[in-house]
């Protein structure tokens, strides 16, 4: 069973940028939509950023015009670039590769002066 294993966060000061990743143990050249989400402490699980196989993005409100997703389907591969963060980015990070896929341990971004 294909494994997700997300890495890149950690501490940041507002403004600032990160750029999360997570590597797939298997090709996910053939995964229809490989999204972000995350998870603030108290709060839901939210769809952040997806990109379909056809590289079509779509992005949550909030993280418009900061956050881009791409993914590269040879490093089995989906990245988040963050940029201009602020301390409501807090989270825990999580991809998904669809139902079937478990989810991944998820990576912690602190926002914070």
């Amino acid at each position: 069973q294909m494994q997700l294993v997300e890495s890149g966060g950690g501490l940041v000061q507002p403004g600032g940028s990160l750029t999360l990743s997570c590597t797939a143990s298997g090709s996910i050249g053939s995964i229809l939509h490989m999204r972000w989400y995350r998870q603030a402490p108290g709060k839901e699980r939210e769809l952040v950023a997806d990109i379909s196989a056809d590289g079509d993005t779509k992005y949550a409100d909030s993280v418009k015009g900061r956050f881009t997703i791409s993914r590269h389907n040879t490093e089995h591969t989906v990245y988040l670039q963050m940029n201009s963060l602020k301390p409501e980015d807090t989270a825990v990070y999580y991809c998904n590769a669809g139902a079937l896929i478990p989810w991944g341990q998820g990576t912690q971004v602190t926002v914070s002066s």
